[in-house]
């Protein structure tokens, strides 16, 4: 695989802008190297759906913005819908640990969950916070929405939080990465 290629892959999956520096160390290459790859990226994604947008020294994978009014309007949809099973597995891990990063979302429920932390944040139930461990990845914390929605006050309201909060603590302490089976049993 070359490497915008590689590049292409990175910007899908953290469905976020990364910077032209970044992505220089992500692959251990030049900036000028990234650059070219970028270049060669945003022409091969021409006449697709997806485009290469840049902003100054940052680059994101988006959707072609003749797409955009099909896209707000199924945003409306999703809006309107009740939550899905995997937003709520990623809203219940999120308050359940008081704060999670992407990579422990994604290592819990076992698959990406970029989508499902945009459709929590656009509706207001998660917000990105500063993550004091490591100032690289963002952590995402529930909001007062997130417990309105739920009809609660606090998060120690949440069934069992106090077994779950417990669990996570006794895991992380001896720095087991906590499975997914912490949440059928």
């Amino acid at each position: 695989m070359n490497l915008t290629q590689k590049i292409e892959s990175y910007l899908f999956y953290t469905g976020e802008a990364v910077s032209i520096k970044k992505l220089a160390k992500v692959f251990s290459v030049a900036e000028g190297e990234i650059s070219d790859a970028l270049k060669m990226l945003e022409e091969n994604l021409t006449g697709h759906g997806i485009i290469l947008m840049r902003n100054a020294d940052e680059a994101m994978l988006a959707t072609h913005p003749e797409m955009g009014e099909m896209i707000q309007d199924i945003k409306k949809q999703e809006l309107s819908d009740p939550l899905s099973k995997g937003a709520l597995e990623t809203l219940a891990i999120i308050l359940y640990k008081d704060g999670a990063t992407k990579p422990d979302i994604d290592f819990i429920r076992g698959v990406n969950s970029g989508f499902m932390l945009r459709n929590l944040q656009i509706r207001g139930l998660i917000e990105k916070v500063p993550n004091e461990d490591d100032k690289r990845i963002t952590k995402y914390k529930g909001t007062f929405d997130a417990l309105r929605f739920l009809g609660i006050t606090q998060v120690s309201e949440l069934p069992n939080f106090s077994a779950f909060a417990t669990e996570f603590a006794k895991r992380e302490a001896i720095g087991e990465k906590v499975e997914e089976n912490i949440f059928t049993s």
